[in-house]
């Protein structure tokens, strides 16, 4: 009882369970025409004899609805449930497409902003160094200055000193020419006054030590 009764070459087939349910009706459809016929003194309808044409334009009939129904409504009805499923399908391959390019973006953009910190702190790093390389450029060059100043200013001061010294050595010279001549009476010259200057200042160094 699994075998299928064709209809028509290339069309869908009938199964044997419904060509018996609509024989069981039809048989039930004759036991209660004939006891109706039987009480009723005969109906048109119930007729026995008409009922071979009836059941043949009952197949008919009802192989033209299966036929419209196999060829037409339920391909029709199984196009726009995979044209959904297509659409379901399309919808979410598109939906994952736009996830991944979404996370590549996203990807690109951390690592756009990753290489700028990291330039961000090369270029300060380098910022810091050339300034302290300026910085001690700067140090060095004033320290260079200062230090020719200085030693402009120590050579100007020694010449200085050398001056005052030669001058307060002759002013001491004359005096001492100028005190000889007021005591003894004598002048003498400036080397005799010098040497004399020396041996004072040498006694007193020694009466100091």
């Amino acid at each position: 009882m699994n075998k299928r009764v064709s209809v028509s070459a290339g069309t869908p087939q009938m199964s044997v369970a419904t060509v018996v349910a609509v024989a069981s009706c039809i048989s039930a459809t004759q036991s209660f025409a004939a006891g109706a016929g039987e009480s009723s003194g005969g109906l048109p309808q119930l007729d026995l004899t008409t009922w071979p044409n009836q059941l043949f334009w009952l197949a008919v009939t009802f192989s033209i609805g299966y036929i419209l129904m196999a060829k037409l409504i339920a391909p029709r009805i199984g196009s726009v449930i995979e044209s959904r499923k297509q659409t379901v399908t399309d919808d979410l391959s598109r939906a994952k497409q736009a996830d991944s390019e979404a996370q590549q973006m996203k990807q690109s953009f951390e690592a756009a902003l990753e290489d700028a910190r990291t330039k961000a702190a090369e270029e300060a790093s380098q910022a810091m160094v050339e300034a302290k390389a300026q910085a001690e450029a700067a140090e060095a060059e004033l320290s260079a200055k200062l230090t020719k100043k200085a030693k402009a200013a120590e050579t100007k001061l020694a010449k200085l000193r050398d001056e005052a010294m030669a001058n307060i050595d002759d002013v001491a010279k004359e005096l001492t020419q100028d005190a000889v001549l007021a005591v003894t009476g004598m002048k003498i010259n400036k080397t005799d006054a010098g040497k004399a200057l020396k041996a004072v200042s040498k006694t007193m160094t020694e009466q100091e030590a």
